[in-house]
């Protein structure tokens, strides 16, 4: 299931998924079942995978550009990675840019005998943490941030692995989900703020870690439980996990976007479904933001909950008022901007017989630069449509993500250059709202925000930031993606 925008184009107008990982031990196809882990979990990034087994004495490794299926539909591939422990990472470049060499998972030989990591976050310091390193002679082989948890656990004093994977964390700001093969078995932990998910599961004795339960379904794993935030978790080569807490406990605040858009709706997070609560908070948009209008149209495939709880709670029918091709891929850099509409247009199309004549509000999950929106009301003006109104399953999102999210800076996001009702004249909409940042925590299952202590993070909503941003406290004012010191 591809849950990339479908309007996506060479403007960036989208909120890229940050990246999925997947681990099992125990398991006498361990690349196998990371492999088909991993296509469940192929909308949390596209660009590039890979996989590293280990079969008791060796290491093996894998990694290319591009899908799981083209990389890994062959048995020849997977007869590359043997072994009963493999972890797999699906990457969409956030910190390090793209290339082979920032696949994950990185690989290196530490004095503890080989290490492999996959990480699905962002380390807001990695920048402050690289230069340290450098200057002590530290040699890097990637770009990515994920490279230096590999050198902080390499320069740790500590004598066991563990003890310096633990020392490494301790230095590191940011959101991580880690999943690490040794050749004692397979580590997996969370940052203590929970930011980034992962579950646990069981297939018979093996142990599986992954980003989403989606992923647990599809190998056949039975959901055990979440790994909690600052949880780190051993599992021996026998089967057996012991949990380390090492962390002091903080009050959570783990990704509410990830209900919103980055999750796949058949995921269950924190004991609820993404998908009951993308309909929740369509109905909280209609509560919000009602309209006189004729059809409730969404826009696939992420908009489709949320319009199902808005057409419900408004009484106002929901219609498949754009239809979109499956046998389209992505949207690439074209050469003219003529070009680029066609493959928009190539990929979906508005259903005219639906909605010409008729009074349409548009559903969507968010507006990032706008320019998608601004199509999209076009393509409904151009099939006659009386009226088009937007509404959108998120508030307005005004600020970048530090954690693990490929947001533009701060100067190209609509909502911060603009209020709702300059917004709605960019995108040629007849009205423009968004639920509020209220409505979408009832709609996740609390009463309303406390901001005094969020419950998730949320600062791409609010510029409320649950951690330091080192690596910007150097960067000069008028290069941040934010104002200086704005943290709430």
């Amino acid at each position: 299931m591809n849950l990339m925008h479908p309007f996506e184009d060479a403007d960036g107008d989208t909120l890229h998924e940050e990246c999925g990982v997947f681990g099992v031990t125990g398991s006498r196809d361990a690349a196998a079942v990371v492999a088909l882990g991993l296509h469940a979990l192929q909308h949390r990034g596209q660009e590039a995978v890979g996989i590293t087994s280990f079969d008791g004495q060796e290491f093996y490794s894998r990694r290319g550009l591009g899908h799981v299926a083209q990389n890994f539909s062959s048995g020849a591939a997977l007869a590359e990675l043997p072994g009963t422990m493999a972890a797999g990472h699906v990457r969409y470049s956030t910190t390090g840019g793209s290339g082979l060499r920032n696949v994950q998972p990185l690989f290196a030989d530490l004095a503890t005998g080989g290490f492999a990591i996959a990480h699905n976050g962002n380390i807001s310091n990695a920048m402050t943490l690289r230069r340290d390193l450098v200057k002590k002679g530290a040699i890097f082989q990637s770009t990515s941030d994920t490279e230096v948890i590999i050198h902080l656990i390499a320069t740790s004093r500590y004598p066991t692995l563990l003890d310096r994977f633990v020392d490494a964390l301790r230095l590191v700001e940011g959101a991580y989900s880690l999943i690490c093969v040794t050749p004692r078995g397979m580590i997996a932990c969370r940052d203590p703020l929970g930011i980034r998910p992962l579950v646990m599961g069981k297939i018979g004795d093996a142990v599986v870690f992954a980003s989403e339960t989606v992923a647990l379904d599809v190998v056949g794993a039975d959901f055990e439980r979440e790994v909690d935030p600052g949880e780190v978790i051993e599992v021996a080569m026998d089967g057996s996990a012991r949990s380390h807490r090492p962390f002091a406990a903080v009050p959570p605040r783990p990704c509410i976007f990830e209900h919103v858009y980055f999750s796949r709706p058949d995921s269950v997070m924190a004991g609820k479904s993404v998908y009951d609560v993308r309909k929740r908070i369509g109905v909280e948009l209609a509560k919000e933001a009602p309209v006189e209008a004729d059809l409730v149209v969404p826009v696939p495939d992420s908009g489709v909950p949320a319009a199902i709880g808005y057409a419900q709670q408004s009484g106002v029918p929901f219609e498949l008022g754009i239809i979109r091709s499956h046998y389209v891929g992505r949207t690439f850099i074209q050469p003219s901007d003529g070009a680029r509409h066609a493959d928009v247009k190539r990929k979906h199309n508005a259903n005219r017989a639906i909605v010409a004549g008729k009074r349409i509000v548009l559903i969507d999950d968010s507006i990032v630069r706008g320019t998608t929106s601004m199509k999209i009301v076009q393509m409904m003006r151009d099939a006659g449509a009386a009226e088009v109104h937007m509404r959108v399953a998120s508030p307005p999102t005004g600020h970048s993500c530090f954690y693990g999210v490929d947001t533009p800076e701060r100067s190209k996001l609509l909502a911060a250059q603009m209020d709702v009702a300059a917004m709605a004249d960019f995108i040629h909409a007849d009205s423009l709202a968004f639920v509020s940042i209220d409505g979408l925590y009832r709609a996740v299952g609390e009463a309303e925000r406390n901001a005094a202590c969020p419950q998730h993070c949320d600062a791409c909503f609010t510029g409320d930031y649950p951690t330091r941003l080192t690596d910007l406290e150097d960067v000069p004012a008028s290069q941040l993606p934010l104002p200086v010191g704005r943290v709430a």
